[in-house]
């Protein structure tokens, strides 16, 4: 097939996972990342608002579908379950066609949430949750022993919190793993020329961010990522092709935790299980889940190791009789109302949507009232400063009743943790920065608008402005809209209506799809299930 096409007619959205705007701006600026700046001339740009919460597994579906996430389904990195269990969400939990299901031939790599690989016309390389690299991560699969001859440091990403005890070696390694990165970019621009979408993702420097936030650290591995821009904007304007950058969400410094569970167990929302049975004489003989971890790790015996040599099962049952602070397994959900799963959400113990829910239906309205209430009343002690910030879960996701009943978002440096502490307040140790809403969008191409500015634009704004410029219909229950300003005034975008279309979701789904196929991931989920 030819790789000629129009100009104009194709689109590569580059992914830089959490990029301030401030920063880029900044920088791009005073000179200090040249690709940057020149699109900053020869293109449209502006802050690209996150959804809420701004987490990875909720902006990068709504980016890659237009829609809010209680259309594309994903909460957060697990769902939950009426019998309080929860299991990694899959790509075909996603419920709206992605922008690969709609424009073919299509190359994706490094995507978060979109393991196992879908059969996609063209290719695709799975990012962030992908077990390892032995499992169905690429698409067609003979791409995998491609990758592995071509590129043997490929890896999927790294763990920033293992380098929290030696930071210094932490930007090298990243370093390395965005440079095979990019060679995997490289191998997929190798695969098909004839492309119409090209979507790929680095995630690295949401990770730096994590550990390193300090202006001559963030700049240095920026200058690499302005780098891998520059290559990007020469492949692009070779093809006539738009280019999109975009994040999922922006930085920010982060110095307190704040556990939202405790404050709803200090309230009588919440109650912890009682310590009877085994779990009482462990509590008496002072062992916990955090001195058996402890333990296990001075002999060797890591969270990878438990979870990728145990049944799942094994560790649920253990972990259930084992004290500690488990957002899920120290919970008694026969005298709780309310608890927080996930990244900020909040969830009624409904009595008609969990196992052993305690809350009437009828109750949940005013229940939820009186816990945003309290919640935006809470202060920090030694500031006299609000830390949370509460929104309606029916105002954010008004179409799907399985979602969280409230979000509760840490206002400033704060930030909520699941996790049952002692205290409600807590310092955040190794982890100095975190997310924030306002990330970056970036367009240039044969139809954008030079020296163009873009407001209040969106995570969900990105898929059906991309559609649009392409001559494609948007999704017809899109919540985002056409970035219309940021069209050349003579462009055919520019003075074309804007058409909808229902997309129906028919990817073909792979088959066998095993949860056992997460177990080697969950060491992300800090060992035994935990997220924090």
């Amino acid at each position: 097939m030819s790789s000629e096409r129009d100009p104009g007619s194709r689109a590569f959205v580059l992914g830089l996972d959490g990029i301030p705007w401030y920063l880029i701006e900044r920088w791009a600026e005073a000179g200090e990342l040249p690709h940057f700046a020149e699109l900053f001339e020869t293109g449209s740009v502006g802050p690209l608002a996150s959804t809420t919460p701004a987490t990875t597994p909720l902006a990068w579906p709504s980016i890659a579908t237009g829609v809010t996430p209680d259309k594309h389904g994903i909460y957060g990195f697990q769902k939950l379950s009426p019998e309080y269990t929860h299991q990694m969400y899959l790509s075909d939990d996603i419920e709206q066609p992605e922008l690969w299901d709609v424009l073919s031939p299509a190359l994706v790599g490094n995507v978060p949430m979109t393991y196992p690989a879908n059969e996609i016309d063209g290719a695709m390389v799975t990012g962030m949750m992908t077990p390892d690299l032995e499992g169905r991560f690429t698409h067609p699969p003979e791409l995998a022993a491609e990758i592995g001859e071509r590129i043997p440091e490929y890896r999927i990403g790294l763990d920033w919190n293992e380098y929290a005890d030696r930071q210094a070696q932490f930007p090298p390694a990243l370093s390395k793993l965005v440079d095979a990165r990019r060679e995997l970019m490289e191998l997929l621009m190798e695969q098909r020329a004839d492309w119409r979408l090209f979507f790929f993702v680095y995630t690295a420097p949401d990770r730096l961010q994590h550990l390193l936030w300090n202006d001559e650290t963030i700049l240095e591995h920026y200058k690499q990522l302005d780098g891998i821009l520059g290559e990007v904007m020469a492949y692009t304007a070779d093809l006539g092709a738009n280019l999109f950058v975009v994040s999922d969400h922006g930085f920010g410094p982060i110095s307190t935790l704040v556990s939202v569970n405790r404050l709803l167990e200090r309230e009588g929302y919440l109650t912890r299980r009682e310590e009877g049975g085994t779990r009482g004489l462990l509590s008496r003989l002072g062992i916990d889940r955090s001195r058996v971890m402890n333990t296990l790790e001075r002999v060797g015996i890591d969270d990878d190791t438990l979870v990728k040599y145990l049944p799942r099962d094994l560790l649920d049952s253990v972990a259930e009789e084992l004290p500690g602070e488990h957002a899920l397994y120290d919970v008694d959900y026969t005298k709780t109302e309310a608890f927080l799963h996930g990244p900020g959400t909040l969830f009624i113990n409904d009595a008609e949507r969990f196992s052993q829910g305690q809350v009437d239906p009828a109750d949940v309205p005013q229940l939820k009232r009186d816990l945003s209430a309290m919640l935006s009343r809470v202060v920090d002690p030694a500031t006299g400063e609000p830390v949370l910030s509460v929104y309606d879960g029916d105002d954010l996701f008004p179409t799907d009743d399985r979602s969280p009943d409230l979000v509760v978002r840490g206002a400033g440096e704060y930030q909520t943790v699941q996790s049952i502490t002692d205290s409600v307040f807590a310092d955040s140790g190794a982890k100095i920065a975190s997310h924030r809403s306002e990330g970056i969008f970036l367009a240039r191409g044969p139809v954008i608008e030079a020296e163009g500015r873009v407001e209040n634009a969106n995570a969900i704004d990105v898929a059906p402005t991309l559609l649009h410029a392409l001559g494609e219909p948007i999704p017809a229950n899109a919540d985002g809209r056409v970035l219309t300003e940021l069209f050349a005034p003579d462009s055919e975008p520019a003075g074309r209506p804007i058409e909808t279309r229902v997309y129906a979701n028919e990817r073909s789904a792979p088959s066998e799809t095993d949860e056992s196929d997460f177990e080697d991931v969950e060491d992300r989920l800090r060992g035994l299930g935990y997220m924090e």
